[in-house]
């Protein structure tokens, strides 16, 4: 049996629908119907790959901010959009990503007292490796060091 807190995560995203696809098939078609339906999403998650990855970065997250880390949100990043934001430096400097050619843009995105950690560490379980290696990239494109 699975346990509740086993975590699937991104080393298979294609876990969540299936699990969600169950559960709407239990409530529409009711049992004993849906009794295979179960068992076919049971096995699925049980042979998934897992990953905790994504929990353990919400929980060093929510830690910092616990810890009273978490700071203003850097100005270039505020709300620049309404009279006076401009007089505030709100949205001064920022870049948008999506102008960009690798769509990514080196600019600080935390709290003064957050910019250097790194909350997600991904795995290289099953299709999680993707994200590793994107990672890897983009903190090699930024000329930014593992933490």
């Amino acid at each position: 049996m699975i346990s509740a807190s086993e975590d699937i995560g991104l080393a298979d995203p294609g876990a969540l629908p299936i699990a969600v696809a169950a559960a709407q098939a239990v409530a529409m078609i009711g049992f004993p119907e849906a009794a295979l339906t179960l068992s076919h999403a049971t096995i699925a998650l049980a042979l998934a790959p897992k990953s905790n990855a994504a929990t353990t970065a919400i929980g060093a997250a929510l830690d910092d901010v616990r810890k009273g880390l978490a700071g203003p949100v850097p100005s270039h990043l505020r709300d620049s959009h309404y009279k006076g934001a401009t007089k505030l430096g709100h949205g001064k400097g920022y870049t948008y990503p999506h102008d960009l050619p690798e769509g990514i843009a080196a600019q600080q995105y935390a709290p003064d007292a957050l910019k250097d950690r790194e909350y997600y560490e991904p795995t290289r379980h099953g299709a999680e490796a993707r994200y590793a290696d994107a990672a890897e990239w983009t903190r090699k494109h930024l000329g930014r060091k593992r933490s």
